[in-house]
C-alpha cells in the first residue's frame, strides 16, 4: 500500500509541474504575437512596413518604388520619403 501512495504522489508531483511549466511561459507571449512590432507610426516593421513621410502612410519600399518608378533600396526609398515635393 506505502508504495502504491508513493507512486501516486510522485505521479501527481510530475503532473502539476509540467503544467505549471506550461501556463507560466518564460517569454512575455504578447511581443511575439505577429504584429506586436508597431512602430511609433503604427507601421509593422515584420510585414514590411516603414513610415513614409512624403505620403504620410505606412509603405512597403519595393511596392512604393515600383509604383513611383525609383530603385528599390533603402537610400532611394529614404531619399523619396524624406523629400517634401515626392508626390
Amino acid at each position: 500500500m506505502r508504495r502504491k501512495n508513493t507512486f501516486a504522489l510522485l505521479a501527481a508531483v510530475a503532473l502539476a509541474s509540467a503544467l505549471a511549466a506550461c501556463a507560466n511561459p518564460s517569454r512575455n507571449e504578447a511581443s511575439t504575437m505577429p504584429g506586436a512590432d508597431r512602430d511609433a507610426h503604427g507601421c509593422i516593421g515584420s510585414a514590411g512596413y516603414s513610415w513614409c513621410e512624403a505620403t504620410q502612410r505606412c509603405e512597403r519600399p519595393w511596392e512604393l518604388a515600383k509604383q513611383k518608378g525609383f530603385a528599390v533600396s533603402e537610400e532611394q526609398f529614404a531619399r523619396y520619403c524624406t523629400s517634401p515635393s515626392s508626390n
